[in-house]
């Protein structure tokens, strides 16, 4: 089942990559409006092969923050905006979009390099690994049920969801701890089933937020920007947390025998960790962002509002 699944997702994937870049190409017809259009989520992925000090690294992301400035300016005068602003400028929505963002980057921590420790480190197979996170999407399901169907009613998303991004950090923060000689059940438990609940709190309450209370005219889009929140986040927070993983083993390895197995082991230990540290700051950082965005209180329903499909 499953290679048959990964066979079906090459197969539509090798369809959709084409088909998304030849939308860049018939859309920017300009030479160097397509070279901007292409520029833009690259600086994070220079960074791994070049350096963050590297004009190819900084110098696109500048580059690609000033065209998303644009892009917002141009936004206001429009007379049929691609994203309305006034969409993203409630202040609800708005948190609920960042809340996204930040919890899809600071994801790729738990799920990528948490894979590579129980599979390189602890030597489980691959079929082990997808049951070790069974527990997490347990506990990440009955809070995500939980938090939609009775905490949001009572306590709001301004409790619920940074309650969440604090618990996602705790667990991200205890998943430091991991070492060579650590078990799954003692080590890697624990802080897996609490960062679960964590993220269970963010992402159905952020969802539910960020499409309650549109305009029917606007509901689409709010749905679509959710859906782009989740995706930008995932890119950003793949090259970003690769890159400071790789320069952590990279700097484990200076001065010592690269060739040792231990050293090896150890190298890339460090770079787990450092992976998994700089998730658990970005939880830190998405909880005080939604504690002082979201609006206080339960949020009240417009009759006039496209109605909330909650998933």
């Amino acid at each position: 089942m499953l290679v048959t699944g990964r066979a079906l997702q090459g197969l539509f994937g090798a369809l959709l990559a084409p088909a998304a870049l030849s939308l860049l190409t018939t859309t920017f017809t300009d030479a160097k409006e397509r070279a901007k259009a292409f520029g833009i989520v690259y600086g994070f992925s220079n960074a791994e092969s070049h350096d963050w000090s590297s004009p190819l690294s900084w110098g696109f992301l500048a580059a690609g923050a000033a065209l998303l400035a644009v892009f917002a300016w141009w936004q206001t005068r429009a007379a049929h905006p691609l994203l309305p602003l006034r969409v993203l400028l409630d202040r609800n929505r708005g948190a609920a979009f960042a809340a996204l963002l930040v919890a899809s980057a600071g994801m790729f921590g738990v799920f990528l390099f948490l894979t590579y420790y129980l599979q390189l480190t602890l030597g489980l197979s691959a079929i082990q690994t997808g049951l070790a996170f069974l527990p997490m999407v347990a506990t990440l399901m009955v809070s995500a049920t939980m938090s939609t169907t009775f905490l949001l009613s009572f306590v709001g998303p301004k409790i619920v969801v940074p309650l969440g991004m604090a618990l996602g950090a705790v667990g991200l923060f205890w998943l430091t701890t991991l070492g060579l000689d650590s078990s799954y059940a003692a080590n890697v438990l624990p802080p897996l089933l609490v960062t679960g609940l964590g993220i269970g709190l963010v992402m159905a309450p952020s969802m539910s937020v960020g499409t309650s209370g549109v305009a029917t005219e606007d509901a689409g889009v709010a749905s679509a920007s959710l859906n782009t929140m989740q995706q930008i986040g995932g890119s950003i927070g793949t090259p970003l947390l690769n890159t400071l993983a790789a320069s952590a083993a990279t700097s484990y390895l200076v001065g010592r025998n690269p060739a040792d197995k231990l050293v090896q082991a150890q190298a890339a230990m460090d770079s787990y960790t450092t992976a998994f540290m700089w998730s658990a700051l970005l939880f830190a950082a998405g909880a005080l962002i939604t504690a002082l965005l979201f609006r206080r209180g339960i949020a009240t329903a417009d009759p006039d509002a496209a109605p909330t499909v909650h998933m």
